[in-house]
């Protein structure tokens, strides 16, 4: 297995891929292709590569315009950026439009660490999955973003792919198939269900280890895909455990904990749901990703103590 790097690398070398056997594939970029990883584009293919400085709207309506003319373009920047400052043009020239662009925002959460809340995108998948015809994906290792950016490059439809900024843990052997719309479950159990996206997924495996060596089976499910989001496997895993957790590096109001939270409201599930995410404030910068990420409550530690809280909850209804 290869040595885990940040996704936005392995973004940046499959959309070379893509380019070599796609020729109507172009990248657009927002004067930051170094920090995602789409400079790898227009070194290999100078010209199907156009930065267009730091002018994110323009650059998502330059996108829309070269699908409209058959093309197959990429858009790249920050996710607070991505998901704000072209906010309207994706609604107005991509998603209303249904243009086939694929927007892949990199630096997202709490986890950039460094750069501050004006660029700690925390509000993204909330705005994105409100966002009709779009697909929203959020994968969580090297081996599921590679797979995500050729699913989207085959996807007839406008897509957004969120990426992080730090080096992502392995979760995913070379026989995982990613599948737009079905999570992956990576971890069998039958006590709690821990249902967690992006590089959370990691984490929630690890808290998993941990309540396991407590006598405590939690099931992890890797949503990858916000939206359409698979209510079947949120269904199956209220009902057969009774107790779920979510996690992501996202406010816990409107991303994945919001979406899960809905299902089991229609559905009219009887389950117990604690959510793990940032807290309705803005974080802050530091230099330590893992200190900031616990800091905040983004860790296995706070996975583990909100699935006790799920359990406890649970049980003492059922007493």
């Amino acid at each position: 297995m290869r040595e885990a790097v940040p996704n936005r690398e392995v973004y940046g070398r499959t959309l070379v891929e893509i380019g070599e056997a796609n020729p109507r594939v172009v990248a657009f970029e927002a004067d930051i292709a170094k920090s995602t990883n789409s400079y790898r584009f227009g070194e290999r293919f100078p010209d199907r590569f156009y930065n267009c400085g730091a002018a994110e709207l323009n650059m998502v309506c330059m996108a829309a315009g070269a699908a409209a003319a058959g093309l197959v373009p990429f858009a790249s920047t920050f996710v607070v950026f991505a998901s704000m400052r072209a906010c309207e043009g994706i609604r107005q020239s991509i998603c209303y439009a249904r243009r086939n662009v694929k927007l892949v925002a990199t630096n997202a959460g709490v986890e950039i660490c460094g750069d501050g809340p004006s660029h700690q995108g925390i509000e993204d998948l909330a705005i994105m999955r409100a966002m009709p015809n779009l697909t929203v994906l959020s994968p969580a290792d090297n081996e599921s973003t590679r797979q995500a950016i050729w699913a989207v490059h085959r996807l007839d439809g406008p897509a957004y792919v969120r990426l992080g900024r730090q080096r992502a843990e392995h979760v995913h052997g070379h026989r995982f198939k990613f599948r737009i719309g079905q999570m992956a479950r990576v971890r069998e159990g039958r006590d709690i269900a821990l249902i967690a996206t992006g590089h959370m997924v990691a984490k929630a495996l690890e808290a998993a280890r941990a309540l396991s060596a407590q006598g405590v089976e939690a099931r992890v499910l890797d949503c990858h895909t916000i939206k359409p989001l698979d209510r079947q496997s949120v269904v199956r895993a209220a009902e057969e455990t009774g107790a779920l957790v979510t996690a992501e590096d996202h406010s816990v109001i409107g991303g994945l904990g919001g979406a899960v939270a809905e299902v089991l409201a229609e559905e009219g599930l009887n389950a117990v749901l604690r959510r793990v995410g940032v807290a309705d404030l803005f974080a802050s910068s530091g230099r330590d990703p893992r200190k900031l990420l616990a800091h905040f409550g983004l860790d296995a530690a706070a996975i583990q103590a909100r699935a006790w809280e799920a359990l406890e909850h649970r049980d003492g209804r059922r007493a």
